[in-house]
């Protein structure tokens, strides 16, 4: 016997084009799309030209060897008087793919061309571990309720069904759907629910409780559901659906609809693979739900959280910059408020909440909600820090705050600044001429102790002054190549001496870019300034 190998080819591209075998047309490249055995057509050359979708599963991206065995028979003279052997027409041989070798059956066609058969039969079944192991991935990354019904439709397709929808209930009574048909068709969209009564299978499937498990569906009863659907199952074998498990945290309830025309991709298996599936894509939208629910939480909690802009004040202006330290809130322990009063006057304060993420967040919600209402009844800085600090001890927080706070009061052409400060870095007042003085204002931490004292100081600010209110979060950015070395107070003082005489937005600009340059990547502390300005 003789071995001989075929050419190299890469991996077999699908049936598509018109080159083929004389006399092949569209019609047999249909024909062998359904075939279950794994059909190569090679050309003359020796060259695999046409995979069909079986043959193409079984090689992957792998490039697939062929290799003929030929019985020797008949004599043929030549030269010399001597005489061989004429190889026969091979019949048999095997495929070779990635060191993996099967028998294969091989047919002669006009033109020098051959179709290589590899019998389904020869072809290791595939194992329902390897395919809920191989799914996995996929449905955890996923993204969105959309994005994950149309991979669970793909996936479905890939191996339990020619034909799947997925349904979930959405508004209005009605079921949103995905689907997927062999070899890629997809589709969306919605239908109306059909009445239990009508739909008893897909009824008792959306209101199951327990582990998913396949039923079969009735064809009286898939004629029921919305064209869309119904006319898709037209001439399968057999229909059936699985519930997509309810959750009971989640409220995610769904079911898989399949349809076949052939054998079960896993034989005796094919129920626990579905029931398998079902259950891991269940847990894939509960999961997105979960996800969904939180982000919707998150961006409340920000909405409430998050500072807003200052309001318009006849003769002053207000400019902030809010920076919260990365997380998976965009709020932290920093904030600013202006609450404008009905005698021209505005509230305001800025405080430093200890710590950041979450848990600082929650306390400044607490600590700005109670500062807007004692506002609304007291306007004396240092009660207001006192009754503040009880409401902290009482409430039994570990965490403690400073601020500083105060009224904002424009007349006779200039701003009245009334500031109290419970342990917060002194505000600056940036004069026109280029000064820079501090605000010594006195304070004990917010929240520590029932003895804590206050004091209160008043500043006026001329046209072209600014007095600057800021956390440590920016004394105490660190710098992006030398971490031990902090931005500080002369810095800071730098920064707003070159900018003196400028706008209070020109001033905030020019100390966000200072401290950005000097952080570069490095991660940071919340940050919040707000700049109070004399101004027309």
């Amino acid at each position: 016997m003789v071995s001989r190998p075929a050419p190299a080819s890469a991996a077999p591209p699908p049936m598509t084009g018109d080159g083929g075998p004389p006399g092949f047309d569209a019609f047999g490249r249909a024909v062998l799309e359904d075939v279950r055995d794994a059909v190569f057509l090679q050309d003359a050359a020796g060259v695999v030209r046409w995979a069909n979708p079986a043959a193409r599963a079984m090689t992957g991206d792998a490039e697939p060897h062929l290799r003929a065995v030929t019985e020797a028979s008949g004599a043929s003279p030549r030269a010399g008087g001597s005489a061989t052997r004429t190889p026969a027409e091979p019949v048999a041989g095997h495929l070779e793919v990635a060191g993996h070798r099967r028998s294969a059956r091989i047919r002669a066609l006009p033109g020098g061309w051959h179709a290589w058969t590899v019998p389904a039969d020869d072809v290791p079944p595939r194992r329902v571990a390897d395919f809920l192991a191989e799914t996995g991935p996929r449905l955890a990354a996923a993204r969105g309720r959309h994005g994950t019904a149309r991979v669970i439709a793909e996936l479905a397709a890939s191996a339990l069904a020619e034909t799947v929808f997925v349904l979930l209930p959405t508004t209005r009574g009605r079921w949103e759907w995905w689907s997927c048909e062999r070899p890629a068709a997809q589709g969306h969209g919605r239908i109306r629910r059909v009445p239990a009564q009508v739909a008893p299978v897909l009824a008792a499937t959306f209101g199951a409780t327990g582990p998913p498990q396949q039923a079969p569906v009735p064809v009286s009863e898939v004629a029921t559901l919305p064209s869309v659907v119904a006319d898709r199952f037209a001439g399968h074998t057999d229909v059936s659906v699985v519930s997509l498990g309810p959750s009971v945290s989640a409220e995610v309830t769904g079911a898989l609809l399949l349809g076949r025309r052939g054998d079960a991709e896993f034989g005796a298996e094919q129920s626990r693979a579905v029931a398998g599936f079902a259950a891991a894509a269940g847990t894939a939208l509960a999961n997105v739900q979960r996800y969904t629910r939180q982000e919707e939480a998150t961006r409340g909690l920000e909405t409430t959280l998050r500072p807003i802009d200052p309001p318009a004040l006849d003769g002053a202006r207000f400019e902030t910059w809010y920076e919260p330290a990365g997380g998976v809130l965009a709020v932290g322990g920093d904030f600013f408020d202006v609450l404008p009063h009905d005698d021209g006057s505005a509230f305001l304060v800025l405080g430093d909440v200890c710590g950041k993420g979450p848990e600082a967040a929650a306390l400044t919600g607490r600590v700005r909600h109670a500062l807007t209402a004692l506002a609304m009844v007291e306007r004396d800085g240092r009660t207001l820090l006192r009754l503040l600090n009880e409401l902290l001890i009482a409430g039994g927080s570990s965490r403690f705050a400073t601020l500083v706070l105060g009224t904002a009061k424009p007349s006779d052409g200039g701003v009245g600044l009334t500031l109290a400060s419970g342990g917060h870095p002194a505000p600056l007042i940036v004069r026109r001429s280029g000064v820079v003085e501090e605000v010594t204002v006195p304070g004990t931490l917010v929240g520590i102790s029932p003895q804590a004292r206050f004091a209160e100081a008043e500043v006026r600010l001329e046209r072209g002054d600014v007095c600057l209110l800021y956390t440590d979060g920016i004394t105490e950015a660190r710098n992006r190549h030398e971490q031990t070395e902090l931005f500080g107070d002369d810095r800071l003082r730098a920064v707003l001496a070159a900018a003196a005489g400028e706008p209070a937005r020109e001033v905030v600009r020019q100390l966000r870019q200072a401290v950005r340059d000097w952080l570069g990547s490095s991660a940071h502390d919340d940050i919040a300034v707000l700049a109070i300005e004399c101004g027309d």
